[in-house]
């Protein structure tokens, strides 16, 4: 690009991985990609087909796993063709577009995480108050208010990638389109931009979790008081795997987005595989963690491949009638 240009009408994408390890990390992420895909998908298909799993916990899973769905058709698919093809020109338009998105889902997935926190907080410290304050409406209005709180955050971040301007280049040593990486590879002088990405990620991820690890203390502490040594050991197991999912979540987004805004600089691999972890490792272990080990859930999916199964008996059955 010309130094004097400071307009652009597209960013080129160049994800900063080491030449002999891509093959195994477009291996890796495409395993991912399948996985989260089919795992979260199984999830929502279980808990709409079934009647009795449509209840706040389950909505609050199904939630998570639309979340799950929705981010890594938006960021996997387009890193993996950084990857293989090395290169990628995204218009102007929509890259400015996939920041938005990326990090509204990012936003909405703290903002739930703590909601699901608090949700079993009140299941097992007020279980008599429980049906009473956790319903299908709370869920939805949750849910809702936390769309809101998270595009009122991220809106600014977004308009404020639209006052970027770009005189030596418009390479993104990235894997997707990202502010962060924007404001640096930009000629904008201003600390205000990587500020504000530092304050978005202490109100969007300190406050949050400082809400998940309290209500888990709290269930410990109550776990402590239970009897039974078999009970003890599930509440501590379920405690361990969810802090496990939010932890693989929180550090690395917080630490790569934290800590350039604060003037620590990162390389661009480091940064770029901080973020991934971030990114594409929890929707993938979210299933796992809070579907797949639930038995109502399991049950359902069951149900619902016996179903799967039955239907072409049933279909050649009646055509054998007719």
């Amino acid at each position: 690009m010309a130094n004097s240009s400071t307009s652009i009408a597209e960013f080129v994408l160049h994800c900063a991985v080491a030449l002999e390890q891509k093959s195994l990390i477009i291996a890796v992420v495409s395993f991912i990609y399948i996985t989260t895909f089919l795992g979260n998908t199984l999830v929502i298909l279980v808990i709409i087909s079934n009647h009795q799993l449509q209840t706040p916990m389950f909505f609050y899973i199904g939630a998570l796993a639309a979340i799950d769905l929705v981010t890594c058709n938006t960021l996997i698919p387009r890193m993996l063709t950084v990857m293989i093809f090395n290169f990628f020109p995204v218009p102007y338009g929509a890259c400015i577009l996939q920041i938005f998105v990326a990090s509204h889902l990012q936003a909405l997935l703290t903002l739930h995480l703590s909601l699901m926190a608090v949700d079993r907080y009140v299941a097992v410290v007020h279980p008599l108050q429980y049906p009473a304050l956790v319903t299908n409406k709370t869920v939805l209005t949750g849910f809702v208010i936390s769309n809101l709180i998270g595009a009122a955050i991220i809106i600014p971040l977004t308009i404020f990638a639209t006052e970027l301007h770009f005189c030596q280049t418009n390479v993104l040593p990235y894997c997707i389109c990202d502010f962060a990486t924007m404001v640096h590879i930009s000629c904008t002088d201003d600390p205000k931009y990587l500020a504000y990405v530092s304050s978005c990620s202490f109100v969007l991820g300190v406050g949050p979790l400082v809400l998940i690890l309290s209500s888990y203390s709290r269930i410990v502490q109550e776990a402590l008081q239970i009897s039974s040594v078999e009970g003890k050991k599930k509440v501590f197991s379920t405690c361990v795997t969810h802090l496990l999912v939010v932890g693989t979540f929180y550090i690395p987004i917080l630490l790569s987005y934290t800590l350039p805004g604060l003037g620590i600089p990162l390389s661009t691999e480091i940064y770029n595989t901080m973020d991934m972890i971030g990114n594409i490792i929890p929707p993938m272990m979210n299933p796992i963690i809070y579907s797949f080990r639930n038995n109502e859930i399991k049950s359902g999916i069951y149900k619902l491949f016996k179903a799967m199964k039955m239907s072409p008996d049933v279909g050649r059955t009646e055509k054998t009638q007719n």
